[in-house]
């Protein structure tokens, strides 16, 4: 019977999604309307630094391809898997959230505001440091020496 008002519950929900996705995605012509214009070579510095997370991506992805596709296989099944899939995940991470991060970071120039604090680096330095300690009890433990 309350069909209707589920209906009605489901497009609000909806909506509410969509606005906070199209927030979350600002597009930069957006932000150029915000504020005033910072100096140029902060807006530069900030373009800069989203590169330089793309390109942690990047080497992530990579790592995580080469893990899986290219280093010898341990003694046990899937260990490569356990190393190259986080690989993989933490580099969509820092993709869908460099973005994100750029405009954030614009805004907060253009509004005059101190700069946001990001969790990304604690994410990523902890992801990395994980793996890393993995990959090394694989090497140690799980190798397969010489044949």
């Amino acid at each position: 019977m309350g069909g209707g008002d589920d209906d009605a519950d489901a497009h609000r929900q909806r909506n509410r999604w969509v606005s906070a996705v199209r927030d979350w995605w600002r597009r930069p012509a957006d932000i150029g309307q915000v504020g005033q214009d910072p100096d140029v070579r902060f807006s530069l510095a900030n373009e800069r630094t989203f590169l330089a997370w793309l390109r942690t991506s990047l080497a992530l992805l990579a790592g995580g391809i080469a893990v899986v596709q290219v280093v010898p296989d341990f003694s046990f099944s899937g260990a490569r898997h356990v190393l190259g899939v986080p690989l993989i995940l933490l580099s969509i991470a820092v993709a869908a959230t460099s973005y994100r991060r750029w405009a954030l970071v614009e805004k907060a120039m253009r509004e005059r505001r101190s700069l946001p604090v990001s969790g990304l680096p604690r994410v990523l330095a902890a992801g990395v440091a994980l793996l890393s300690l993995v990959a090394l009890i694989f090497v140690l433990v799980a190798g397969k020496g010489p044949q």
